[in-house]
């Protein structure tokens, strides 16, 4: 289970900007500015981990762009798109009662309410009314993340999920 993981993913290097060097950013936090709070970063990109620092960051229209420490070409630049955007846990606030890091329910079962097993969380994603889990078992389900309604119960200790869904969807 990858529930309790060292480094939490808040984000990955979307793109190039200009030829000084400087990144897009895709930022999982909320609100998205949030990333550039968390120092250092690890970057995970092919198989490689990098530990580095931001010299700038700021919004740029709709998305954010950085200046990362030691990048100042936008060849060197281009060898980091891609890469996955890592912090230390600690480094993160605790979550309120209810709310979750995605991080942590990666990895999780996926249990009906009948105790039917539906798989595992591989994923999750937004979609505006509200986020969904990816979950893979025999096949791929997209289940909505509303508490209470459809998420019964999350249990961390146990890596489960318990949901009312009907295993046919």
């Amino acid at each position: 289970m990858s529930a309790r993981q060292e480094h939490v993913p808040v984000g990955y290097i979307s793109g190039l900007h200009g030829v000084q060097g400087w990144l897009k950013v895709y930022s999982y936090t909320d609100p998205v500015e949030n990333i550039f709070e968390y120092r250092p970063w690890l970057l995970a990109h092919q198989s490689e981990h990098r530990v580095t620092d931001l010299v700038d960051a700021k919004r740029h229209g709709s998305g954010l762009i950085v200046k990362l420490e030691g990048i100042d070409d936008r060849d060197q630049a281009a060898t980091l798109v891609g890469a996955q955007i890592l912090v230390a846990r600690e480094q993160l606030p605790p979550t309120d009662e209810g709310e979750y890091y995605w991080a942590d329910l990666v990895g999780l079962q996926v249990v009906t309410d009948d105790g039917r097993e539906l798989g595992t969380v591989e994923r999750l994603f937004e979609t505006g009314a509200n986020d969904v889990m990816v979950v893979r078992g025999e096949r791929e389900r997209l289940i909505p993340w509303i508490l209470g309604d459809v998420i019964d119960q999350v249990d961390l200790d146990s890596g489960c999920i318990r949901v009312r869904w009907d295993p046919e969807y």
